[in-house]
């Protein structure tokens, strides 16, 4: 057995954490990155608000109903298959949309396949992978994983505001794919591997007493844990996070361009939630391994919360940006503490599955408020419906997730006997 002591200078599991960040902030940036191309697809193609809302949202949908397919599938063929089969669907897709006008086309191009594809791309692809690789440091993987979701507000943000203006939709739609295709395929050629060597990253000390006792959860079926309270914590924690995060991806730039702000300021002030969430990602990378999860995580969600309404308050550049800044501080981390509590919790041969389903929930948030982002403004005028539900939604989160805790052995004996 390879010893801790004898492991190479760099661990190979590092080149996957970073072709994984990569590959996340092209996904989850397009997925939550939106905003600059919402208006311009809608005028372009004569839609409403609303329809065009209503085509994202049941994109949200599809994209986490394909996140237990994903896992599924990594389980059965492979993350580099299912990489690859990903980015396949994601660029036909995409040339189908920049081929269509009609909103059936634009529907089932852009809203179903294209979120099919980004799933089978995305963090619940790549967390059992990384989840297998890291043991001492996984809560230190996983945070640097979200880095890659930071980074995608931050870059892809900005990014689809400047092609677009210098670009069509169509144009810019198709450069993504491109890029996209040029950074997964190798990455999933030439850095992905499913097996990790025996003993790696493995715990030592007292972290290696811990690791050595299977988790509380282990012996649970998928059906079993996910009747657990623990596992619908965090799902309604998800649930709160998808809401915000694409209600911020989706609505937030037509929301500051309402208020009063201009296109390059807003998607600057967007973008400033990105680029602070990354160094804070690397500082939480950190600790995240030597504190609890649980409040770590119910700190993130609550802080968040306060951000949402101060976002509809702001009244100029300046406190538009000093609350981006203090919002992206805390704007990293829920989805990895998330999927490392699954693990700790339950093993890390269900989290795939497990982290899959939860991230239903995420997408189901997700879903409502790219509807809500519309429906509210259009019918009554004003994005406080929306903001102002992500708010509650991430202050309840906090509470919800403050409860979290390991539950005793006699209770899981008692829920395994009664499942």
């Amino acid at each position: 057995m390879t010893s801790h002591a004898h492991q190479p200078r760099w661990f190979f599991g590092w080149n996957i954490v970073a072709a994984a960040t990569v590959l996340t902030l092209l996904t989850v940036g397009m997925r939550l990155g939106i905003g600059p191309l919402f208006l311009p697809m809608a005028q372009d193609l004569g839609f409403s608000r609303s329809l065009l809302a209503s085509i994202v949202a049941a994109g949200m949908l599809c994209y986490g109903l394909a996140m237990p397919l994903a896992g599924w599938l990594v389980g059965r063929i492979g993350t580099r298959h299912v990489l690859l089969l990903g980015t396949a669907i994601l660029v036909l897709s995409t040339l189908w949309a920049i081929n269509t006008r009609s909103a059936s086309g634009i529907f089932w191009s852009f809203g179903v396949c294209m979120s099919v594809g980004a799933a089978l791309t995305s963090p619940v692809a790549l967390t059992p992978l990384i989840s297998r690789w890291f043991n001492r440091r996984r809560g230190m993987a996983l945070f640097f994983l979200s880095t890659g979701s930071m980074a995608g507000i931050a870059v892809m943000t900005p990014a689809l505001g400047w092609a677009l203006q210098h670009f069509s939709w169509q144009q810019t739609l198709g450069g993504f794919a491109a890029i996209f295709s040029l950074v997964t395929i190798p990455a999933a050629l030439l850095v992905v591997r499913d097996n990790a060597p025996e003993g790696a990253d493995a715990p030592t000390g007292a972290a290696a007493l811990r690791a050595a006792q299977p988790a509380w959860g282990a012996d649970l079926s998928v059906l079993q844990s996910m009747r657990t309270a623990t596992f619908w914590k965090v799902t309604f924690g998800l649930f709160a996070c998808g809401f915000s995060m694409n209600l911020m991806g989706t609505h937030c730039m037509p929301m500051l361009i309402d208020h009063g702000f201009d296109a390059t300021t807003s998607a600057l002030g967007i973008g400033l939630i990105g680029l602070v969430a990354i160094p804070s990602t690397m500082v939480l990378g950190r600790i995240v391994d030597k504190v609890e999860r649980r409040k770590l995580l119910s700190a993130i969600y609550g802080v968040r919360g306060v951000g949402f309404l101060g976002l509809l308050l702001v009244g100029s550049a300046w406190q538009l940006y000093g609350v981006a800044a203090i919002g992206g501080v805390v704007w990293a981390g829920s989805i990895a503490l998330s999927s490392a509590i699954l693990a700790d919790v339950y093993g890390v041969k269900k989290v795939g599955m497990l982290y899959g389903w939860a991230y239903l929930g995420h997408q189901v948030g997700a879903m409502i408020s790219a509807w809500l982002g519309g429906w509210g403004y259009e019918t009554h005028h004003t994005h406080w419906v929306a903001f102002g539900a992500a708010a509650v939604l991430l202050l309840l989160a906090a509470a919800v997730s403050w409860t979290l805790h390991r539950p005793a052995a006699p209770a899981l004996a008692a829920r395994t006997a009664q499942a």
